[in-house]
């Protein structure tokens, strides 16, 4: 199997080069410019429109800096650009916010939203009320694949795509697993977004890489990666006794099994 990958970036032009399916440039203008910004956000993606021609997937990541009339108005100024997704356009909590964004603009430009979201419960709330068109979990953020995997199948039974924010090889495996996660993002770190870079830095020395426009699973064990240790420093340092002693202490979960409630 392979999982199709946008790029996160500030030249939509590179990431079509390099392969990706699509891309998601930044809103760097809010409500405090009025109607002069407004106007600079409309140009700005009108250029990034024209940069990767008509069809071609293109997102705007607002990163929870709008106010509920100037996300709807700039949505459907977008309309006329082909916006696929406008993106995290509210503080998280506002959930009732969200509900009235994804009301007005009623599935002509898809809402996402959920990056900031660290539990299920966050993100039933999000579902229950009719929040957004994708979830966006960070698989990092939240605990990992554990809570993740309840979000996404929470989000199945709704028809909610899940789209989680970044994370690398922890969003890809939780991607392979779950037919109602269709796409993976990549956020391009390279200094002029124009090499595919490690998410991870040198963390992971074989770190997955998009080519091509898509991921492909490892078939390695485990995540499939390998921890660079060299200079990783043990913050508490603990001596060989203490060791044994924690040991000695785990052991009190091997006694004989109760009732639980």
């Amino acid at each position: 199997p392979q999982l199709p990958v946008y790029c996160t970036t500030a030249r939509p032009d590179i990431a079509q080069s390099l392969g990706f399916v699509g891309a998601k440039i930044p809103c760097p203008f809010g409500p405090s410019e009025g109607d002069m910004g407004l106007a600079k956000n409309i140009e700005i993606f009108k250029k990034a429109r024209e940069s990767v021609g008509p069809e071609f997937p293109l997102m705007l990541d607002c990163y929870m800096s709008l106010t509920r009339p100037y996300a709807i108005k700039l949505a459907r100024s977008l309309l006329s650009y082909n916006i696929k997704w406008i993106e995290e356009v509210l503080p998280p909590d506002d959930y009732e916010g969200y509900s009235e964004v994804h009301r007005a603009l009623n599935g002509e430009v898809l809402l996402t939203t959920g990056e900031h979201e660290y539990t299920r419960y966050g993100f039933r709330q999000l579902l229950e009320r009719k929040c957004c068109d994708v979830l966006q979990p960070d698989v990092t953020w939240m605990g990992g694949i554990t809570e993740a995997r309840k979000v996404v199948a929470m989000a199945s039974a709704y028809d909610i795509p899940v789209i989680p924010h970044g994370s690398s090889v922890y969003s890809y495996h939780l991607q392979f697993a779950f037919t109602n996660c269709p796409l993976a993002e990549y956020i391009n770190l390279s200094p002029n977004a124009d090499e595919i870079v490690p998410y991870f830095g040198g963390l992971f020395p074989d770190e997955p890489l998009p080519q091509n426009g898509c991921v492909l699973p490892s078939k390695s064990p485990g995540f499939g990666v390998t921890l660079v240790k060299d200079g990783l420093v043990r913050p508490c340092k603990r001596t060989a006794e203490e060791v044994e002693s924690q040991i000695e202490r785990n052991k009190i979960f091997n006694e004989k099994p109760k009732m639980p409630f």
